[in-house]
């Protein structure tokens, strides 16, 4: 099951086994059945700590739980194959099962160990999805830390009739105790706050107490994990505070452009990006919204002040704005009604959910073209609807498309409506642009790729903005408000790109620095 490279690998993480682990399968006869007893079989080969029976009794099938030798019930289980993306959530779940220490916060860990009754969370993936193994990691050490929580990951690709029923249309979906507790991407402290009700009070009041920063980032993608890195180099007191960190990157799947390294995914980027971040003293705020600036001239402290949705202040000499961009909406009634229900953002994340149905694509740039070459495999049809006269993507690409025999292309195509029957999408709206008409197209799923929005919205009335929402920059980074700097994709810059992004987070880090010099505002 396991080609000898991984073996060789897993076999040396599993020597990190403190307690003996028992894997107990419940499988049918079915192909994966059948893969799921070689790739159990292989890894019970691999270490004499670890042992499997095929004797398990659960309904979904196959199965497979990971419980310590002698438990009365294991709390973690995997519904389907634990492939693709989610072998590394395997790994790590037979790890900490078995008594290796989790690299999470010890105050974390103490919340989690606090959390009072019964937990019972399941997670509906797919193996394609880049987003979904931060969330089953999440809860998967949650529950070997907290006896009262279990933890079921469940490949929704294979479980088709069940996914239906649910009318689950978007991963991650995750239910907690027959309830639907969240979607999309979730990590460890997110979850956590959600269960523990006064951990938000507890840490904007931590938060609120902090001294002011010599520069503060806000933001925690590309941009602010340059910005922060090259701040506290200088030796200066520098604080992020990110909404998530790793930003937009987060939900990238594929990076081959980033010089230097041949290719990587975007949350081991994220995950890298943090870690270098956190080598330096570094006062790290996440799952943390801003909310407004006040300008050093405007504020009651006479420094710069971000003003939180928590209800937190942070106070500042100088700030750097790095909050990004987000996907851009259709803004056409139905497209929030049906938002998770057969509208979705991340192709490959909740494209095989689409699989044998017919979708459609909006946006002929890159994003776009590479969302319908990549659906074309999964579902029966993908239909590409452009609003101009032409395909904006490279010229490879759409040669690419035009030779898939199950793609339609539609330019000059102005959506107008998603329609639903209450529950999820069954079409999409549009006008020929050509020749004025109204038209219609039935379908089970739309993916919408048309650009990015920068995140603004919280700057309105305090820094400068262009026509596009865009905080204009000049030479050093710096904004029309004294001491205020912004870097990456929330800028007027003219390439939305991760290495530019952080080439102008470590300039708004040297222009911050240079202006707290000569300001006479000493740092420190």
């Amino acid at each position: 099951m396991l080609d000898n490279t991984i073996k060789t690998q897993l076999q040396a993480y599993l020597t990190k086994l403190q307690q003996p682990i028992e894997l107990v399968a419940s499988l049918g006869a079915g192909a994966k059945d059948e893969e799921v007893r070689g790739l159990l079989a292989d890894i019970a080969g691999l270490s004499d700590k670890v042992s499997v029976h095929f004797d398990g009794t659960a309904s979904r099938q196959p199965s497979f739980t990971v419980g310590r030798k002698g438990e009365d019930t294991a709390r973690v289980q995997f519904v389907g194959v634990p492939l693709g993306h989610e072998f590394t959530s395997l790994v790590l779940a037979l790890l900490q099962v078995g008594g290796h220490p989790s690299k999470a916060g010890q105050e974390l860990i103490a919340q989690i160990k606090d959390l009072g009754g019964e937990y019972r969370f399941e997670t509906y993936i797919s193996l394609s999805c880049q987003n979904c193994p931060d969330v089953v990691q999440a809860l998967n050490l949650m529950a070997v830390l907290n006896p009262g929580i279990r933890h079921s990951m469940i490949d929704g690709a294979l479980f088709q009739d069940e996914v239906a029923a649910r009318q689950i249309m978007s991963v991650p979906t995750v239910y907690l105790n027959g309830e639907v507790f969240g979607q999309g991407r979730m990590g460890l402290e997110e979850i956590v706050a959600r269960l523990d009700t006064g951990a938000a009070a507890r840490e904007a009041e931590k938060i609120a107490s902090k001294d002011a920063f010599d520069v503060l980032v806000v933001g925690g993608g590309p941009a602010g994990a340059a910005a922060a890195i090259y701040t506290a180099r200088k030796g200066i007191r520098t604080g992020v505070v990110a909404e998530r960190f790793g930003g937009q990157v987060l939900d990238t799947l594929g990076i081959e452009n980033f010089i230097s390294v041949k290719e990587t995914e975007g949350p081991k980027l994220a995950l890298a990006l943090e870690q270098h971040v956190k080598e330096y003293d570094v006062d790290v705020m996440n799952l943390q919204r801003a909310s407004k600036l006040v300008p050093a001239s405007e504020s009651a402290s006479g420094l710069t002040e971000i003003q939180l949705q928590s209800g937190a202040t942070l106070r500042a000499k100088t700030v750097i704005i790095a909050t990004g961009a987000r996907w851009r909406e259709m803004n056409v009634p139905g497209e929030q009604e049906y938002r998770n229900k057969g509208v979705a953002y991340c192709p490959h994340c909740d494209g095989p959910l689409f699989k044998g149905k017919r979708v459609a694509v909006v946006g002929g740039g890159n994003s776009g073209v590479e969302a319908a070459i990549d659906l074309a495999g999964i579902v029966s049809h993908v239909t590409l609807l452009e609003f101009g006269d032409a395909m904006r993507a490279d010229a490879v690409l759409q040669h690419k498309l035009r030779s898939l025999p199950n793609v339609t292309i539609i330019l000059q195509a102005q959506t107008t409506a998603v329609t639903g029957d209450g529950g999820k999408v069954n079409g999409i709206d549009y006008i020929d642009r050509a020749g004025g008409e109204a038209r219609h197209i039935e379908l089970e799923g739309i993916f919408v790729q048309i650009g990015l929005l920068p995140n603004t919205g919280w700057l309105k009335g305090s820094v400068e903005l262009s026509s596009r929402g865009e905080v204009l920059i000049g030479r050093q980074q710096d904004t029309t408000v004294p001491g205020v700097f912004a870097a990456g994709d929330v800028t007027d810059v003219p390439y939305k790109q991760i290495i530019i992004a952080m080439g102008e987070g470590a300039k708004a880090a040297l222009g911050a620095f240079d202006h707290l010099i000569r300001s006479g505002v000493a740092a420190g």
